[in-house]
Order: C-alpha cells, then sequence, then structure tokens
C-alpha cells in the first residue's frame, strides 16, 4: 500500500520499499526535501515478529514495480531474514541502505557497534517503538497475560537505550517509562534521521523546484 504519491510526473520516478516502523520519518523526509518524484510503499511492521515474510513480500513488490519506476531502493535491514533479504535483492538488482537494523542506521553503523560493545544486554527504541511500547512489547509478547515471562525475555538485559528521531518530550516519558516497566536502566540519545537521510540523499534526484505544497 502506497504511503506517498508523487505530485507530478518526473523522468526518473523512484520507489522506496520501506518497513512500516519507519513511515512517518521518511515521509518526512520526502515532505522536507521535496522530494515529489518518490513513492514510498511499506510493508507491515509487525511482521518483525515473522521475519521468514519480509524477503518474499519484498520481492513482489519488486517485480510489481520495476515497470514502472526508473530506481527501486530498500529501506529495511536484514531485520532477522538471516541473509534472506539480500539474497533476494542480489537476485533482483536492488539496493538496500546498510545495516542489520533500524537501530544501526538510525545511529550509525560505528556509533551502533560502540554501543552493542559497551553493553551487550542493551535493549533499544526508536520513536515508532516508545510511541507503540504497549502493543509491541508488552502485549505482543504476552506479558500483559502472563508477567512471569518478563524475567524469561529481559533478565539477561541491563539497559534500555532510547533512539530518538524527533525530540519529543512525550516520547522521551515514554521511553523512560518502558525502561523502568522493564527493570532496566534507561538512557537518551538523539540520532535524528541518521544514516537514513544520508542514504536518501545520495540516492535520490533532487527536483529543480521546490514543491508549491511544502510550506
Amino acid at each position: 500500500m502506497a504511503v506517498v504519491q508523487p505530485i507530478v510526473d518526473c523522468p526518473e520516478r523512484t520507489l522506496l520499499i520501506a518497513c512500516g516502523a519507519l513511515a512517518r520519518e521518511v515521509v518526512e523526509l520526502i515532505r522536507v526535501n521535496a522530494w515529489r518524484h518518490l513513492t514510498v510503499s511499506c510493508l507491515p511492521a509487525a511482521w518483525h515478529n515473522t521475519p521468514e515474510k519480509i524477503p518474499g513480500a519484498v520481492r513482489e513488490r519488486i517485480q510489481g514495480a520495476k515497470d514502472r519506476y526508473d530506481h527501486i531502493y530498500v529501506l529495511y535491514g536484514d531485520c532477522g531474514t538471516g541473509g534472506e533479504l539480500d539474497r533476494v535483492l542480489r537476485e533482483e538488482g536492488v539496493e538496500r541502505i546498510e545495516g542489520p537494523h533500524c537501530y544501526a542506521f538510525y545511529a550509525g553503523g560505528k556509533v551502533f557497534e560502540a554501543l552493542a560493545e559497551a553493553e551487550v544486554g542493551t535493549f533499544y527504541l526508536t520513536d515508532y517503538l516508545a510511541r507503540h511500547f504497549d502493543r509491541l512489547i508488552i502485549q505482543g509478547l504476552g506479558l500483559d497475560r502472563h508477567p512471569e515471562l518478563l524475567e524469561l525475555y529481559f533478565g539477561n538485559y541491563k539497559k534500555l537505550i532510547f533512539l530518538a528521531q524527533t525530540e519529543d518530550k512525550d516520547l522521551q516519558a515514554r521511553a523512560e517509562q518502558a525502561a523502568r516497566r522493564l527493570g532496566l536502566a534507561y538512557e537518551y540519545r538523539f540520532t535524528g534521521y541518521g544514516e537514513m537521510a544520508s542514504f536518501l540523499e545520495n540516492k535520490v534526484e533532487l527536483p529543480k523546484e521546490p514543491a508549491s505544497w511544502l510550506s
């Protein structure tokens, strides 16, 4: 399902196939940069719990779009597909953003490696996960029904780091509450859009004039 449709025809039409967890951020980058020739098509964010669905669905989107777009890029990490997504993309001749998951390309690859090395037992939140923590983590893992599972899932974690894309006080409060609920130390880091922004800036052909709808 397309989230954003290009406003005008453009000789270099580009499709971004993205995880639904990135939709808000991708749409904002398109808006502020007036990338009128981009279309973004998102797959369900909930598929992170069933990553085996991702490669085939991405292939289907690519094959359905090749005749209609000049360029196709994928905004997904490996996301638990065990290299299967990269195999599909090699076969289809499509490039994705580098990184194993969105935490890495939001924080930046080197920064994330340093964070992971400093504390292996770290649980990460993004804006999306902070916003939907109860639905995705508490309800999704069944902790609302079986609180005794908390130790099983999070017993080896020590810290929660909120990698924030926006400076949102409400989301910061939610993330800190999530850390308390999981019994973890809390750390806040503002990342902005990180390497996702630079990836798109390097790949996207910029319009020559600002979009008339951009305030």
